[in-house]
This record gives C-alpha cells, sequence and structure tokens, in this order.
C-alpha cells in the first residue's frame, strides 16, 4: 500500500559467552536520546549502511560463500555495530585464521570514533588495516519485522556469535550508556521485575536464548528462520494484545499494546 512507512535494514548481534554458572549475553542500555528504544536495555545492533553494501568488500570477506549480496551486507553491519558499539571486532588479519588479538584490536579502537562520526567506512578500514570480516561465525538466529502500527518500522535480522577471547565488550558511551554481560534467565527476571526495560521483540529472542545451554547449541539451532512481524488481535474480552505467528519458535505470547514502546 502506498501509504505503508519504509522498512529500514538493520543488524543486530547476541554475542555470547560461556560461563561457569551458564551462558551469558552482552546487552547494552540505549542512551535516552536514541530514537528508538531509548533507555531499554537490548543487543548491540544498528541500521545498515550504504557503504555497507560495497561489492569490493567481498574481497575482505570469509564465509561470504552461498550468501546474495543482501545478506552480506546484513553481516557486515552486524560487525560494524559490534565494533562501534562496544569494541568487538569480528575479524582477522587478511588470510588468517584467528581474531584479531587485544594488543592489535586496541591498536584499532581509534577506528571507532571514525565510524561513529560517520568519517569512514568497512572498506576503507579493512583495505588500510589489512583486515578479514568474519562472516562465517554468525549464525542467522532470527528475521523481524517492526508492525506498521509503529513510527518506524525495521527490517532487522539477529545473528548469534560466539565472542572472541580477548576482546572486552564495554558500551561506547554515546549510542548506549551502560552494558552488562547477564544469562538469559536473568534478564527475562530483571524485566518481570521491572528494574530493566526490555522490548518485546529483545524479549522474545531473550527468552529464545533462555532455552539453550551453551553457546555451541545456540549456534547448532540456527537457521530455518521464520520471519517474524508482529500483529495486533483482540481476546474475547476485547482487551489488544500483540501477537505473533504460532510457526516462529517463539510460543503463543502476548503482549499487551499498552506496553508497546511509542
Amino acid at each position: 500500500m502506498a501509504d505503508e512507512k519504509p522498512l529500514i535494514d538493520a543488524a543486530t548481534v547476541m554475542i555470547l559467552r560461556d560461563r561457569p554458572e551458564g551462558m551469558e549475553v552482552f546487552m547494552v542500555v540505549r542512551h535516552h536520546q536514541i530514537d528508538f528504544a531509548s533507555g531499554a536495555l537490548v543487543f548491540p545492533g544498528g541500521k545498515i549502511d550504504a557503504a555497507d553494501r560495497d561489492p569490493e568488500l567481498l574481497d575482505y570477506c570469509s564465509g561470504a560463500e552461498g550468501l546474495d549480496a543482501r545478506d552480506v551486507a546484513f553481516r557486515i553491519g552486524a560487525i560494524r555495530e559490534s565494533f562501534e558499539e562496544c569494541g568487538v571486532l569480528f575479524a582477522r588479519e587478511k588470510g588468517g585464521t584467528d581474531y584479531v588479538g587485544a594488543t592489535r584490536l586496541q591498536e584499532l579502537d581509534v577506528w571507532r570514533d571514525r565510524f561513529n562520526a560517520g568519517e569512514t567506512d568497512m572498506l576503507t578500514f579493512a583495505r588500510e588495516e589489512g583486515l578479514e570480516f568474519a562472516l562465517d561465525v554468525f549464525g542467522h538466529f532470527a528475521h523481524w519485522l517492526t508492525p506498521d502500527l509503529m513510527p518506524k518500522r525495521f527490517d532487522t535480522h539477529f545473528y548469534a556469535a560466539r565472542a572472541p577471547e580477548d576482546h572486552i565488550a564495554l558500551h561506547d558511551g554515546s549510542e548506549s550508556v551502560d552494558s552488562v554481560w547477564i544469562r538469559p534467565s536473568d534478564a527475562i527476571a530483571a524485566a518481570d521485575n521491572g528494574s530493566r526495560t526490555i522490548i518485546f521483540p529483545t524479549r522474545m529472542n531473550v527468552e529464545k536464548l533462555s532455552k539453550s545451554l551453551n553457546v555451541d547449541a545456540v549456534i547448532a539451532a540456527c537457521g530455518n528462520v521464520v520471519t517474524v512481524e508482529p500483529f495486533l488481535k483482540k481476546d474475547d474480552d476485547g482487551t489488544t494484545f500483540l501477537r505473533i505467528q504460532a510457526n516462529a519458535g517463539y510460543g503463543d505470547p502476548k503482549e499487551p499494546v499498552g506496553r508497546i514502546p511509542k
């Protein structure tokens, strides 16, 4: 329809690690001046830049085989957002097999400011630093479309990846103002008791994460993703809820409309 809001391509990353107490995911708190999910606990991520679609980036990627140009762009955006927002870089020295190490990552940290200021792009970053972006480490976890009732609509792909061993995840202090490594079950409990705000799509994916015991299990369960587009439905008593289709792998959740962020 002509009056439908355009979809904005976006990617988000569930950076995961195993700990004796259970698997943890890295989450950030959005700055209150951000126009989407401000103040909420979310996964690192954001909009896909036009430069993330540059076909020349294929020369600086591993694991792009079998992916179309759109898939590659979403993964490039996911890597860029992870680096910008929390300093985790899913990249190797070009031709290498291991992630860049902690010392090298510290040298590359100056690029985070350049990205946040819109002064560079991933192709320039890769060329000047001799990097290769690790598309192969991402599991495709979920795909959500923002319903038309929202002021902005996003076409968001969720990816899961094991955190590099010696990369210290830390929020950027700009788009995000706090961060935490947290077990999915603890994030859910915090949302339930009101100590954390977690918006509906994030909560659904945190709950889905909580069904896996470790990172390997999460990655193994990736793929065969069903696109989710929440819709409104009234119960018999007239109460309106946000619902999702039953085959999406999230059970049968019901989100009261009054809790949908504006």
